[in-house]
């Protein structure tokens, strides 16, 4: 029976992700607090060990040159996220894609698209945080989206079941816990949003709606990549979670529509072309 089919104890399973949440999610939030080159590091390691796990599961040549590349590639966006020059962030990387191909020329395709997905988790973000108190409430909306998206799936789809939502791809997740993994993530958006003041109920409950559709969007998609390489986890490096890879799989959809959005509305300050409306 291949990784990808074997049957997963849903108690064990529970506890070790509890475990690890309340190991992770501290660092992230003080991470997130601190800002700056703090905030850049984190996520710049995270990016270089999906990066990591992204060639494990491809298999790709070259494998230390890749990581070299895609990981000057991360650094040097990180800097220019840091620096608030978010064209630039985006330049990097697709320059550092199309590095990674030609040291990877027979599986570039692949080598491309590892950086793309780990620039992905790791960058988008760094811009959104910027310098200011509304970069701190930008980031702790996203993380609430996504999250509470992810955590209130879980438990709804295990509670309710019911139809599977795409049982080819990913034979546990259920309508009903997709449902109310995206009502979740709208209720813990608006609250996070709107507390502080300022942003409107209605707009920001809009964008929260769409940004839990598209991490839900994203973690099927990790799924189905999963499937096609035969694994059931990118890695084991977080216990009852798997990799990097399939703990930010849905957060890197999100965060790069967020940013994407955030800087067609207000370039020189993203936070506030996310959240303000």
């Amino acid at each position: 029976m291949s990784r990808a089919l074997m049957p997963v104890n849903f108690g064990a399973d529970l506890k070790h992700r509890t475990l690890s949440a309340l190991v992770l999610v501290p660092v992230v939030l003080l991470a997130a607090y601190l800002g700056g080159i703090p905030f850049a590091i984190l996520w710049v390691l995270a990016g270089g060990a999906i990066l990591y796990e992204w060639a494990t599961l491809a298999q790709l040549d070259n494998r230390p040159l890749y990581l070299g590349i895609g990981g000057l590639a991360l650094i040097g966006g990180g800097v220019l996220a840091v620096l608030e020059m978010p064209g630039h962030v985006f330049s990097a990387v697709a320059l550092g894609a199309a590095a990674c191909a030609l040291a990877v020329p027979r599986q570039s395709a692949w080598a491309m698209t590892g950086l793309i997905v780990a620039g992905s988790a790791a960058l988008p973000v760094v811009i959104l945080r910027g310098e200011t108190p509304l970069g701190l409430i930008a980031v702790l909306f996203l993380c609430a989206v996504v999250w509470a998206t992810d955590i209130f799936a879980y438990f709804t789809g295990r509670a309710l079941g019911g139809p599977k939502l795409w049982p080819r791809v990913s034979p546990n997740k259920t309508w009903s816990g997709a449902i109310g993994g995206t009502l979740a993530g709208m209720a813990a958006g608006v609250l996070v949003a709107t507390i502080p003041g300022g942003a409107a109920l209605l707009p920001v409950a809009g964008l929260a709606l769409g940004l839990s559709i598209v991490s839900q969007a994203g973690d099927l998609a990790e799924s189905a990549l999963k499937r096609l390489f035969g694994v059931k986890d990118a890695s084991r490096l977080i216990p009852g979670h798997g990799g990097l890879l399939d703990r930010l799989d849905g957060f890197a959809a999100a965060a790069l529509a967020a940013v994407v959005l955030a800087l067609l509305r207000n370039a020189s300050d993203p936070a506030a072309g996310l959240l303000l409306w």
